[in-house]
């Protein structure tokens, strides 16, 4: 539906805000030849479309001591629901995000940890849920992400 709402300019917009929120209007103006008024105008619409839905900022959380990162496959009893499931952890500071998926395992969970310790604490915390049945925990070694980006006509 969204590429319905979007075009061209619209996604060179989306890309260089992806790239960098806090560049102006006037900036993203020169880059795709439209007026500041009229990048304004497509950024509210993308707005108000619901295409973009806020501005983060990236931090660097080895600078902050907590530069260990974990995915923890989790598996539950047979009749937990949903919305329990990604309960169990999303009020750990701990956890990233939560995806529910189907098969086995029932959810990943991204952890992001100061240490090993702090990551032993942490696992154990998650299997003293009661509907935990069994967990399963891999570490990061590097990472790369794509952002939020949207899926290229052309792929």
């Amino acid at each position: 539906m969204a590429d319905l709402l979007i075009d061209e300019t619209d996604r060179e917009i989306l890309e260089l805000l992806r790239e960098d929120a806090r560049r102006t209007l006037g900036d993203i103006g020169a880059r795709v030849t439209l007026s500041t008024a009229a990048v304004k105008r497509r950024i509210d619409r993308m707005q108000e479309n619901g295409v973009i839905t806020g501005y983060t900022v990236q931090i660097d959380h080895t600078k902050l001591g907590w530069g260990i990162e974990a995915f923890t496959e989790l598996r539950f009893t047979g009749t937990t629901k949903v919305g329990e499931i990604v309960r169990t952890t999303t009020r750990m500071p701990e956890a990233q995000a939560v995806f529910t998926i189907a098969g086995d395992p029932d959810a990943l969970v991204w952890l992001r940890v100061r240490d090993m310790a702090h990551l032993q604490r942490t696992i154990d915390e998650i299997r003293r849920h009661h509907q935990v049945t069994g967990t399963k925990t891999l570490m990061v070694l590097d990472s790369w992400t794509r952002g939020q980006q949207w899926p290229h006509p052309d792929a």
